[in-house]
């Protein structure tokens, strides 16, 4: 299996060197060349989400270093329960936030940081990954590769802008993990690892890679739970889930449409953003225009220039087909709040600010229609706004409880990324 660029002027490459070099050389993302079929896939002998995650990753690491490393590797990194919770028939909710930092990047960072340290280790080499973060991207990270021998971690976060358990969790490591305090917003932040990989000197020097989406390694782990919960909604009902994906960076949903191309049984895939509505206005114009991210409460999300919509433009060139497969819609802060208290006091479910611009989406266009909605963090990471909506104290799981109770440090530095090797 080959992975190419984006932008089609780097040589192809094996799914090991696409992880460890992070960006294609040309600033691409890189995408298979082709997607292997889920038809030989008999799900009723798979006994549980490990196995499954290795039977789907398998054909996209063939003849790959990792290639026998990776079962081992799922079993390391997928070690945490992935409920499919049912809110009415055939409406339900994936949770995803069931992993140490109790946000769906888990799955992605964990698969990541297990690949990585073993290809590190292999080698003999070291490597330094920076990563932007808009809230949950950072802690899942962090967390996924405090103490990992061969590897530093630099975590850049905007200034204001992250929730105060958010900036807990990726500032409470030291050792291999520094965290930066970035004086700008996300789009900011991801700028800024975006020049130290295009500059050869800092480059070469430090021998980047990154753990944020745009990172191979992230995505591949995280279309396998949308096989899984496809498959599960299909047994259950009879019937193929339309997913609603809350969506910032849009590496989650670009994982969906990857599980879609391989032939899961998903019927189809709808995004829900916050104000931040440059997909929202694309998809209506046909003229994709990235711009400064807005702050909201749905705080992960406020991303003004997705990196991954790369990628689904890459999959759908055709403006046409890229309508007729994907549709978005924006949710503002009011509503979020509203739809927070009227999931509670329907059915006592939390939802965290993300998940309910999924869940407003679903009530508003597809109240009828088989749905699936995409819960990517556990609302306790959002106290300060869902707490004194609801007048009740959310429990922290314990993982995030451990992490909140350690200290704290970060360096605070403008927008310019030579700051980060000062």
């Amino acid at each position: 299996m080959k992975f190419v660029s984006t932008r089609k002027g780097s040589e192809p490459v094996n799914a090991s060197t696409a992880i460890i070099q992070g960006l294609a050389p040309d600033g691409g993302l890189y995408v298979p060349a082709s997607f292997p079929s889920l038809s030989n896939l008999n799900i009723h002998e798979i006994s549980s989400y490990p196995e499954l995650a290795f039977e789907v990753l398998a054909p996209f690491f063939k003849d790959d270093p990792l290639a026998a490393d990776l079962a081992e590797i799922c079993v390391d990194a997928f070690n945490f329960p992935v409920p499919l919770v049912s809110l009415k028939p055939e409406q339900m909710v994936l949770e995803l936030f069931h992993g140490p930092t109790a946000a769906f990047k888990d799955f992605g960072a964990r698969f990541l940081a297990f690949s990585m340290e073993r290809m590190l280790k292999r080698e003999g080499r070291t490597l330094t990954i920076l990563v932007a973060t808009s809230g949950d991207t950072g802690g899942a990270v962090a967390a996924a590769f405090a103490n990992r021998e061969n590897i530093t971690v630099k975590v850049l976060f905007p200034k204001g802008r992250v929730s105060k358990r958010q900036q807990a969790q990726l500032t409470c490591w030291g050792g291999n993990i520094q965290a930066y305090e970035v004086d700008g917003n996300f789009d900011d932040c991801q700028k800024m690892v975006k020049a130290a990989f295009m500059d050869p000197k800092l480059s070469k020097e430090h021998n980047l890679s990154s753990a944020n989406s745009i990172n191979l390694g992230r995505l591949l782990p995280q279309a396998i739970y949308y096989v899984y919960a496809s498959h599960l909604f299909s047994q259950a009902t009879g019937k193929k889930p339309t997913f609603i994906i809350p969506s910032g960076n849009v590496g989650n949903s670009c994982a969906a449409y990857w599980a879609l191309t391989m032939g899961a049984p998903i019927e189809k895939i709808v995004l829900s953003v916050n104000k931040n509505t440059t997909i929202v206005d694309y998809l209506k114009s046909g003229t994709y225009q990235g711009r400064s991210s807005l702050a909201t409460l749905a705080n992960a999300m406020d991303v003004g220039d997705p990196s991954n919509m790369e990628r689904l433009l890459s999959l759908y060139p055709d403006f046409e087909t890229m309508k007729k497969m994907v549709s978005a819609y924006s949710v503002d802060d009011k509503t979020i709040e509203e739809t927070i208290k009227e999931v509670y006091e329907e059915t006592g479910y939390v939802l965290c600010p993300h998940t309910a611009t999924g869940e407003r989406v679903r009530r508003d266009h597809f109240a009828d229609e088989p749905t699936i909605v995409v819960s990517t963090a556990h609302p306790a990471k959002f106290e300060q706004v869902v707490e004194p909506l609801l007048g009740i104290t959310v429990e922290v799981p314990q993982k995030l409880a451990e992490l909140l109770e350690k200290p704290t440090s970060f360096t605070s530095i403008g927008c310019d990324h030579r700051l980060l090797f000062v």
